[in-house]
């Protein structure tokens, strides 16, 4: 199977890719299960970028220059919910490549255990440092300080990450982001769950997000300059709303909380 796969990669590369998204959960799975098989198919698995064109691992992964040199290959799970994140890397001519398969994770996992030089991070797991403007740390201090005292007082959060960063895209009012080996344990809790294997609760791990506020933007601006304002309670639930639907689905209760908040917000807007 593995022949007739790469002999067709490499006379029909046109066709390889039009069954490519077909296929390609089978051959993951092959690659998984069959070492020998992975050693014939590694350099024709395809992978779909940002733009949509197919390219190979080997096209993503520049040849090592030392036994320490690592590339980090970021991925999208799903275009829709982590379009803020991929507006962000597009603005920074940066790239990811979209796995969202279930056997994705599974799949990315073996790549990494056979190659010691390839780390994959999932686009919404870090603010990198090319989406950031670079400052000194301490201008920025005070209003963490504040910021984060706020939040947490105000979503009851005690144990609530807070990061203040001053990111390139002043749009970008809050992110929320998820360690990659925290949301990779979350998934195979998740999986676990699914098969009626149990373990552990996988909101377990939201304790490890971290809510990223972005001090050029002109609304976190405010809540910090107008910390006892009436209404500043109301913007940092909204603001941390509107970065949890950058990431994940909220619950019933949240998303009945969000919008009932967001037409108060509108009325305000109104008066």
């Amino acid at each position: 199977v593995a022949d007739k796969l790469t002999g067709m990669c490499k006379t029909d590369r046109e066709s390889y890719e039009k069954y490519w998204d077909d296929i390609s959960p089978f051959i993951k799975f092959g690659f998984i299960r069959d070492q020998k098989f992975a050693d014939k198919i590694k350099d024709y698995i395809l992978f779909k970028n940002m733009e949509h064109k197919y390219v190979t691992l080997s096209d993503l992964v520049p040849a090592p220059a030392n036994d320490d040199d690592v590339t980090t290959l970021y991925y999208i799970t799903d275009e829709v919910q982590q379009s803020q994140y991929i507006n962000m890397f597009k603005e920074q001519d940066m790239d990811a490549v979209i796995l969202n398969h279930n056997i994705d994770s599974a799949f990315i996992t073996q790549i990494e255990q056979q190659n010691q030089h390839i780390k994959f991070k999932r686009i919404d797991a870090d603010v990198e440092d090319a989406l950031k403007e670079d400052v000194d740390e301490k201008e920025l201090d005070e209003i963490k300080t504040s910021l984060t005292d706020l939040f947490r007082k105000t979503l009851n959060k005690e144990n609530l990450e807070v990061h203040v960063e001053k990111l390139k895209d002043a749009k970008i009012s809050s992110i929320i982001t998820l360690s990659e080996e925290s949301r990779r344990m979350q998934d195979m809790m998740k999986m676990y769950a699914m098969n009626g294997m149990g373990g552990m609760d996988p909101n377990m791990f939201a304790a490890d997000q971290t809510l990223t506020l972005n001090a050029n933007n002109e609304l976190v601006k405010y809540i910090f300059e107008h910390k006892d304002s009436e209404h500043v309670p109301m913007f940092c639930e909204q603001l941390y709303d509107l970065a949890m639907l950058s990431n994940q689905p909220l619950s019933v209760d949240a998303m009945a909380k969000f919008v009932q908040r967001s037409n108060q917000i509108m009325m305000l807007l109104a008066k």
